[in-house]
């Protein structure tokens, strides 16, 4: 099993792009992000090219290797080798999940709509295997000193699950402050995910290293991938 997480640093788009943005969607040239993804491809020696998800802040997986181009979906899994599951973020967060096998992966793109819609579950059970034996992984993400709410998505997930309250802070002006990687680990522990490693790092206030939306409205976006090789171990 072999996994990525890109930043912006690299690649070829132009400001406000700028560096290794990999996503046809956000107005940068088309061409641009072809080099892009080529150039991803040939740097990371990928065993085919990723498949791209029409993300819509769901809770839709799909099997990676029959998904259309463009299917709409916020993640993907496989069970075979040599096909390459990937989302794209910039401030929502990537999870990626492998079996302790290494003989299944899965990729989820996880903003707080897709969180509270069960993305975290169906990515789970879309693996098909018990919580005790999968392990996951969180990426880059808008951070909780960082990512500002209303009451209203606050109480989403306090209706949801009460233990949800300590991943939110008050702040001055009367909002508050969501830690969206502890809100992640409560999810996939629900599961029986215990092995959790990242979330540690900020999207938004890394401005040298990561895309933000937030942070700078357009904006391109990382990848996170992950794939099994022919005789793979997680």
């Amino acid at each position: 099993m072999q996994a990525v997480s890109t930043t912006r640093i690299g690649g070829f788009s132009e400001p406000p792009y700028e560096g290794l943005n990999l996503a046809d969607h956000v107005g940068d040239d088309p061409e641009t992000v072809r080099s892009n993804r080529q150039w991803l491809k040939r740097t990371l020696g990928l065993p085919a090219e990723p498949v791209w998800l029409r993300q819509v802040h769901g809770a839709r997986m799909v099997p990676a290797e029959t998904a259309k181009a463009d299917a709409k979906a916020d993640g993907s899994f496989t069970f075979h080798a040599a096909v390459v599951c990937a989302v794209l973020t910039a401030d929502c967060l990537p999870l990626l999940l492998c079996d302790r096998d290494g003989s299944r992966v899965a990729a989820a793109h996880v903003g707080w709509r897709g969180l509270k819609a069960g993305i975290i579950e169906a990515a789970v059970d879309a693996l098909d295997k018990a919580g005790a034996e999968l392990m996951a992984w969180l990426g880059p993400a808008i951070g909780p000193n960082a990512f500002e709410v209303g009451d209203e998505v606050r109480q989403t997930f306090i209706d949801y699950e009460q233990r949800a309250a300590a991943a939110f802070r008050p702040t001055p002006s009367g909002r508050w402050l969501a830690d969206v990687f502890a809100l992640a680990r409560q999810r996939l522990a629900s599961r029986g995910v215990e092995a959790v490693y990242g979330g540690d790092r900020c999207t938004l206030s890394e401005a040298q290293r990561f895309y933000s939306y937030r942070r700078d409205g357009t904006t391109g976006r990382m990848a996170s991938l992950i794939w099994l090789n022919n005789a793979s171990r997680c």
